[in-house]
């Protein structure tokens, strides 16, 4: 086995750290700086308009709470492993999260994490924030549906036929996935997935469920009260249909978190465009949602990746 020199090691780990630094920081400038569809001066006529420091406390509190509900949630869950306090898993979702920048689906986030932990428990700390983002995706999948469902009742975007179809679908997909829970795939099944699932604390997966509904409402209706900041006056249950659609059908699109406010905002553009909302309102609010809630963590993430020591590389 090649052994690498001590400094050698810590000039990769330093590169490596600058270049997740560097790479995060060059795609949020690119898409700010070279999205021809943000119209910067609307938006300042529409923000001089109805500027409000109570307004933007409170839109900055959302995204604090987006946060912080994630970073309990990781640290409810990596107690099975070890307890850790508030500043250390904030440490760590921050810090994967940027890692996780730049990645497909964001997948960069669990090597980030893992790194913050022995060798020997990578495959725990990955199952467990696959636990902790599995739960996100199950209630944007429930409340996605039923708002997919209300806005379609309204003004029918798809005919009854396919929603029959798309639920025969899904039913069929359930009853395959339950009779094959016994069928090995190298070693992984669904059954024993269940069982590792189980093994969690019920107290744990009931703090994590309810978290996750926290900051569902948070980032949902931090997307509503954008809307009404800029002068988008629909009804609410309209309007919360539209986001929770949104959200339902970008989460089943493969991106990149650099690329998730576009993704958005291109199914946003949609929906609201059906609303009546202008285009650029939409795009707007949707890189806003991305800037304080993804571009403002990562920046405090940045500080964290760049002062990263691994128990795996020492």
């Amino acid at each position: 086995m090649i052994s690498i020199p001590h400094k050698t090691k810590q000039f990769l780990v330093l590169l490596v750290k600058l270049l997740i630094v560097g790479g995060a920081f060059y795609f949020i400038y690119n898409q700010l700086a070279n999205n021809d569809k943000l119209d910067w001066q609307k938006f300042l006529i529409q923000f001089h308009k109805n500027k409000s420091v109570l307004g933007i406390s409170f839109i900055l509190l959302l995204s604090v709470l987006n946060r912080l509900f994630e970073i309990m949630k990781w640290k409810y869950l990596v107690s099975c492993l070890r307890p850790i306090s508030l500043g250390e898993a904030t440490k760590q979702v921050l810090a994967g999260l940027t890692a996780g920048l730049f990645t497909p689906n964001g997948v960069g986030e669990y090597a980030g994490k893992a790194l913050y932990f022995d060798k020997k428990e990578t495959k725990k700390v990955v199952f467990l924030n696959l636990i902790c983002n599995g739960i996100q995706m199950v209630l944007t999948i429930i409340f996605g549906v039923f708002g997919l469902l209300y806005f379609n009742a309204q003004y029918n975007v798809i005919t009854t036929q396919t929603v029959f179809i798309l639920f025969v679908a899904c039913c069929l997909l359930f009853t395959i996935l339950f009779f094959s829970k016994k069928i090995n795939i190298k070693g992984y099944s669904i059954e024993k997935l269940i069982h590792k699932i189980n093994e969690i604390p019920k107290s744990i997966h009931q703090k994590n469920l309810l978290l996750a509904i926290l900051r569902y409402l948070v980032f949902s209706h931090q997307y509503y009260f954008l809307f009404l900041a800029f002068d988008v006056d629909l009804p609410y249950f309209i309007l919360m249909s539209a986001i929770t659609s949104v959200y339902f059908l970008a989460s089943a699109l493969p991106t990149f978190q650099f690329l998730d406010f576009a993704v958005k905002g291109g199914v946003a553009v949609y929906f609201l465009g059906i609303l009546g909302v202008n285009e650029w309102i939409v795009v707007f609010i949707s890189t806003l949602m991305w800037f304080l809630n993804v571009v403002l963590p990562v920046i405090w993430g940045s500080y964290y990746v760049l002062n990263f020591k691994s128990k795996a590389l020492q």
